[in-house]
């Protein structure tokens, strides 16, 4: 096969880019590499941040929870524990994710992220339990909460404070490609709508409304069942290699305009962690030499990183025109 050079770590960027001043062509997908990086430290850095606010939300969710007695409020903070809990599979993921690739993680260890992804899930699943438990409950035994305006204002920083969290974790997941990322702000999303429940079976507690908080609690678990099955496909779909068809599109655009290339065979791409890898097939003119069809493969993969956010590695075999069906060299291409 003619391997296009693999970007990753500092001796590559570095034998690349010495080689550069020998050879013709010219490409550097050192950037990309550098851009994964800052992926990590982004995701990181929006980690430390949810902690942080999280941490700050909980602990002052817990004194008025111990001082006014109420337990919607106690599995509140329970649950914005949680979500900031969540913080360390994750920050362990995105660490791992850092490892360079060796002998036996030969596509490095990336996939910790989709690891830390199924834990989150498996997360907002027993939040959804432990809501259910907790409103089942109080219907069975109904207790008194006092002190029902700091309830309800403990709601409401509950609230916000996941808010911001869910809405700054989704972005960043988004932005750096980390679907694990993205299922824990949905997660956060999840305890900012217990966090709603408790500010309005505060206010039917205020009326006389002592079904309410139950009541709320089971309408709040249906609404974090709806979240748990967006991000349950989320990380599914990562773990099955699936990519947008629209990302797809982009390459095969990129690809075809190369020029000497006549037209694009297999094109396939996957996530590892929050990095794109890609493998091609490409058509070329069956007279070229060995030397022209591996600068029109540099050139090709040349374009498509630059065209695919996020593409940190691509494999690219150039193919001569009317050989690939009949020659049988499918599975002894040679390697360059």
């Amino acid at each position: 096969m003619l391997r296009t050079h693999g970007h990753g770590g500092w001796w590559h960027r570095f034998r690349h880019r010495a080689g550069h001043l020998l050879v013709p062509h010219s490409h550097d997908a050192g950037d990309k590499v550098d851009a994964a990086m800052e992926g990590s430290r982004e995701g990181m850095r929006a980690l430390w941040v949810s902690l942080l606010v999280l941490g700050a939300t909980a602990m002052l969710q817990a004194v008025i929870a111990a001082w006014s007695g109420s337990v919607a409020l106690l599995g509140d903070t329970l649950h914005n524990v949680a979500d900031a809990l969540t913080a360390v599979p994750l920050g362990i993921a995105f660490l791992l994710g850092r490892l360079p690739a060796n002998r036996r993680y030969t596509y490095g260890y990336g996939r910790a992220e989709d690891l830390a992804g199924i834990v989150i899930v498996l997360t907002i699943a027993a939040s959804a339990g432990f809501t259910v438990y907790e409103a089942v409950d109080r219907l069975i035994h109904p207790a008194g909460v006092t002190r029902l305006p700091f309830v309800a204002a403990a709601g409401v920083v509950g609230f916000v404070g996941n808010e911001l969290v869910a809405r700054y974790r989704i972005a960043v997941g988004r932005r750096i490609g980390s679907a694990a990322l993205v299922a824990d702000g949905l997660h956060a999303r999840t305890d900012g709508f217990t966090s709603l429940a408790v500010l309005l079976s505060a206010g039917g507690l205020a009326v006389g409304w002592r079904w309410a908080d139950p009541a709320v609690g089971l309408l709040i678990t249906v609404a974090i069942l709806f979240v748990l099955k967006d991000a349950a496909r989320e990380v599914y779909r990562r773990l099955m290699d699936a990519v947008d068809p629209a990302l797809l599109s982009r390459a095969e655009e990129a690809l075809a305009g190369t020029p000497g290339v006549l037209a694009v065979g297999a094109l396939r791409m996957r996530w590892i962690g929050h990095r794109l890898h890609a493998e091609t097939d490409l058509v070329v003119a069956g007279d070229l030499t060995l030397v022209q069809a591996h600068a029109i493969a540099v050139e090709a993969e040349h374009r498509l990183l630059h065209a695919v956010p996020r593409l940190t590695a691509a494999t690219v075999h150039p193919d001569p025109k009317g050989t690939h069906a009949h020659a049988g060299l499918d599975h002894h291409r040679p390697s360059v």
